[in-house]
């Protein structure tokens, strides 16, 4: 059963739960994130914006969800040190404004994820990647409108 592979009684290390969580990113599942999720977990994306509190993440998740419904991250390497994971690889996903997945919306970018982990959840989940390729969809997608 799927769900169990999130439980935090069966992912113990802090690589295995942010690779959980990553999982559950990949399989475009708010639920399993906030699964996930100390209470007063913090995401900061490439920017420095904050958002703060696991069911605002819900919401967060399922709108990113919405507008990139392909979102994928490959990870390529793993660094752990105590609670802290960093994974580097690549995101990459179709935008839509109306759930229509075409070719000319596809991006991609390099990315690098900081999570800490505190007794089998995420506290923390920090992106660091060019949001360029998105925004440039995002206004090509607009202007054709």
């Amino acid at each position: 059963m799927e769900s169990m592979a999130c439980s935090p009684e069966m992912v113990q290390s802090p690589e295995s739960v942010a690779h959980a969580f990553l999982r559950a990113i990949n399989r475009q599942d708010a639920d399993a994130t906030v699964a996930l999720m100390s209470p007063d977990h913090r995401f900061i994306d490439s920017l420095g914006n904050v958002v703060e509190g696991a069911q605002e993440m819900r919401e967060g998740w399922a709108a990113y969800f919405r507008m990139v419904p392909d979102y994928v991250v490959a990870i390529e390497e793993t660094y752990s040190n105590g609670p802290v994971v960093l994974m580097l690889g690549v995101a990459q996903g179709t935008f839509t404004r109306d759930g229509q997945l075409h070719a000319e919306n596809r991006w991609q970018t390099p990315i690098a994820v900081r999570a800490q982990v505190a007794d089998g959840k995420v506290t923390e989940w920090r992106v660091y990647a060019d949001n360029e390729p998105i925004r440039k969809v995002m206004a090509r997608s607009a202007s054709s409108q």
